[in-house]
């Protein structure tokens, strides 16, 4: 069994929230709005950070470098700004996609960061110049999502045509591309044993795959798309968050719900949730969406004799 408590709710952004990433200590994380701002807050206190960026346009992604301490932030331009944490300046504005960035991630594996975005492009550059080291059109429709399996030197991302695609992280070389759902596919997410991906689509699928990219489980697990999908610290469990205004938490191993958390019991969510977060900070599961708030959850896990 889990029990679920709502312990807070952040406000203080004016527009949909649709990025979250975690912060330079465990106990804070960043989240990203169509208000233009960046914004700083911590798990421990309660409160916002003395940190907030501006921008020319609406905030689609987030990604925190802590081996580099900079932060890049992508925009619905197709901007992603490259932020000196510690310095507190922009370091670079870097303009490779045409359209709105959905998802960027780092590997220091590669010593490279990657970007996709609403353009169908899949961008790769330098961790340490931050130059673009190749930029390709993979899809005719928007990429939703990155990650990665470094046991496997894999990643997969996410495409607005239904498809996965998967990649050689070091190569780049196209390894295979898997029809994953009917209609966008939003999120992809590797277990971190690497023996798993979970993939959320908007046909409102939550789908299960083994490593040689075979359909193991196709569960229809909420009313309208699903847009995140987080694994637990301990990766015991994980969580989907939907349009539907409702998260779900799941069993890892058994692919069973164990909590549904919407407005009606919960006091949660109103409008579409967009993104999760699921911190090493006292396990604490933060998520945010289209009602311009910011929850903080506790979860915890029951036995029960």
């Amino acid at each position: 069994m889990v029990n679920v408590r709502k312990v807070f709710t952040f406000t203080g952004h004016s527009a949909p929230i649709y990025a979250l990433e975690k912060g330079v200590t465990a106990n804070l994380f960043f989240s990203g709005s169509g208000d233009k701002f960046c914004a700083l807050w911590n798990l421990e206190s309660l409160e916002a950070e003395k940190f907030a960026a501006q921008f020319p346009s609406t905030i689609y992604s987030i990604c925190f470098v802590p081996e580099k301490n900079i932060l890049f932030v992508g925009t619905s331009s197709g901007s992603i700004h490259v932020l000196d944490l510690a310095n507190r300046n922009e370091l670079k504005i870097l303009q490779h996609h045409t359209d709105g960035i959905f998802s960027i991630k780092y590997s220091m594996f590669t010593n490279s960061f990657y970007s996709v975005g609403a353009d169908g492009n899949f961008a790769v550059c330098s961790l340490e110049s931050l130059s673009l080291l190749k930029i390709k059109k993979i899809c005719s429709q928007k990429v939703r999502s990155i990650d990665f399996c470094n046991s496997r030197n894999e990643m997969v991302l996410a495409c607005g045509d239904g498809f996965i695609r998967v990649y050689d992280m070091h190569t780049l070389m196209e390894k295979q591309v898997v029809q994953a759902h009917s209609m966008s596919c939003n999120v992809v997410r590797y277990s971190s044993a690497g023996d798993v991906l979970l993939t959320g689509g908007k046909d409102a699928h939550l789908n299960v795959w083994n490593m040689n990219y075979k359909l193991i489980k196709s569960i229809p697990a909420h009313n309208f798309a699903i847009y995140d999908i987080q694994y637990s610290p301990d990766t015991t469990l994980f969580a989907t968050a939907s349009r539907d205004k409702t998260i779900k938490i799941w069993d890892s191993s058994s692919f069973e719900v164990v909590k549904r958390i919407n407005n009606e019991t919960h006091g949660a969510h109103v409008n579409s949730v967009n993104k999760i977060y699921w911190s090493t900070f006292n396990n604490l599961l933060v998520s945010a969406g289209d009602d311009r708030a910011t929850m903080v959850w506790e979860v915890k896990k029951v036995i029960v004799v």
